[in-house]
């Protein structure tokens, strides 16, 4: 089944999103998109799997971050384990999001990269991983360092949802054509993948993204 082009800022075109992702996908196996099994908990084994996919959280952070365990587990309870960014706006709780992210404010060295990569397989479809090439891509929607850190984290995510929700038909069209090859990816992991693969690619002359992509590091 064809698969459109994703449209991304700066007037790029990905022209063939289904085989960059499958890219990805075929070179890098832990493509888990979250064990949705104990959505409401938190601990050490979450942050620990967030490290395998390039957190690089430190023994000193993971104990500052456990000491909030039950904040962050109340917070996760506010919000459906399917929730999903790709969901209508209304439909959306923004207030639950914003107050998830709070719990994680003030800890020393930890910032929305890591933060989100041991968020994101508690809530694949609705967390996107902000780490700085993401962030990078989302500058436009930043309102800077100044700007408390769950409102500037619910800033960001509002950002990527609107470029979800101008792809919504592609990105829709590739997660089903992923699940035909055995990959379970939602939209969000997708995206975040498509905006790597522009970011850390260099740009040919016409702005057109390559039509395959190779390992990734964060």
């Amino acid at each position: 089944m064809p698969v459109g082009a994703v449209a991304l800022r700066g007037g790029i075109d990905v022209e063939d999103p289904l085989g960059i992702v499958l890219g990805f996908a075929d070179a890098q196996r832990y493509f888990d998109v979250g064990d949705t099994s104990l959505p409401t908990t938190f601990g050490e084994p979450d942050l620990r799997h967030a490290n395998r996919g390039g957190a690089r959280i430190s023994a000193v952070e993971i104990a500052a971050i456990l000491e909030r365990r039950r904040g962050i587990e109340r917070a996760l309870r506010a919000i459906a384990p399917d929730a999903s960014l790709a969901s209508p706006p209304a439909s959306l709780r923004w207030l639950p999001l914003r107050r998830l992210f709070d719990t994680f404010a003030d800890i020393r060295g930890v910032g929305f990269s890591k933060m989100t990569k041991a968020l994101h397989r508690k809530r694949p479809a609705l967390i996107p991983m902000l780490d700085s090439v993401v962030q990078g891509y989302l500058v436009d929607d930043d309102p800077g360092p100044h700007a408390p850190f769950g409102e500037r984290a619910l800033a960001l995510v509002r950002g990527y949802k609107r470029d979800l929700d101008r792809n919504r038909p592609p990105l829709r069209a590739i997660r089903r054509e992923l699940a035909r090859r055995e990959y379970v990816l939602t939209e969000v992991r997708i995206l975040d993948l498509l905006i790597w693969s522009i970011e850390t690619t260099a740009r040919p002359p016409t702005r057109r993204v390559p039509q395959s992509a190779g390992s990734r590091r964060r």
